[in-house]
């Protein structure tokens, strides 16, 4: 898991705002950040702003609210579809950078056995996408497992930074200062040195929360998805 994370973390959102991504959202009418909110919180349905904020936890819930409203009403499929189209953005940089990489199967095995242990309680974001359809072809979908694996992750520490005392703002203060504003907080979000340790602490309850699904993998499956995560880096020019 340690030596996982962090690659997880870059791959799994390296196609965001990918130019092919970008590209495709112009198509169908939306710019990079409400494809990126509407796709990427998509998996959650038709819901209210407040759903998709609470979700994505470190954005201002009136910046969701302007983006969320805005990308439905120029997306008429709406967000379900919205998120499957990203989805696919996902598959199709996976299919250009990571068609020669080796062991994809056994590490999709690895990561799907991951998801299937993993206890969904709470991680609303992760579960949504945990939920969607694949790729059936092997680069297209080691990558969207990336980033389900991701999601995963990444909803854990929200209710681990949330149980340790820290405001989710403050903690992303802390960790990006340098795209605060573009998650719409302006003034800056003040920090302290109990904030920092407490968000501290809050990785080390994101590890303690997930430990035991990663331990569920045999020696064979963990050795198959630190090998393919790092291919799938090296791949991605991570």
């Amino acid at each position: 898991m340690d030596a996982t994370s962090s690659t997880i973390g870059q791959a799994g959102a390296a196609f965001y705002f990918h130019p092919d991504t970008l590209a495709r959202g112009k198509e169908i009418g939306l710019d990079g950040f409400r494809f990126y909110m509407l796709g990427r919180g998509g998996v959650l349905g038709d819901v209210e702003s407040d759903v998709v904020a609470s979700a994505f936890g470190y954005f201002n819930r009136s910046l969701v609210a302007r983006i969320w409203n805005t990308a439905k009403e120029r997306y008429n499929p709406g967000p379900r579809e919205a998120a499957r189209e990203y989805l696919e953005c996902c598959a199709n940089l996976g299919r250009s950078t990571l068609a020669n990489v080796e062991g994809l199967n056994a590490f999709c095995e690895a990561a799907e056995a991951i998801i299937a242990a993993a206890n969904p309680a709470g991680l609303s974001l992760y579960v949504g996408i945990a939920a969607e359809p694949r790729a059936e072809d092997l680069p297209g979908r080691a990558l969207q497992l990336v980033a389900v694996l991701r999601e995963l992750r990444g909803s854990a520490h929200l209710l681990a930074v949330i149980t340790s005392g820290v405001a989710p703002e403050v903690a992303h203060a802390v960790k990006r200062p340098d795209a605060v504003a573009t998650f719409g907080w302006d003034p800056a979000p003040e920090n302290t040195d109990d904030d920092r340790a407490n968000l501290d602490a809050a990785e080390a309850l994101t590890d303690r929360l997930l430990i035991s699904t990663y331990e569920s993998l045999d020696d064979s499956a963990k050795a198959a998805l630190l090998a393919g995560t790092q291919a799938i880096g090296a791949g991605l020019g991570i």
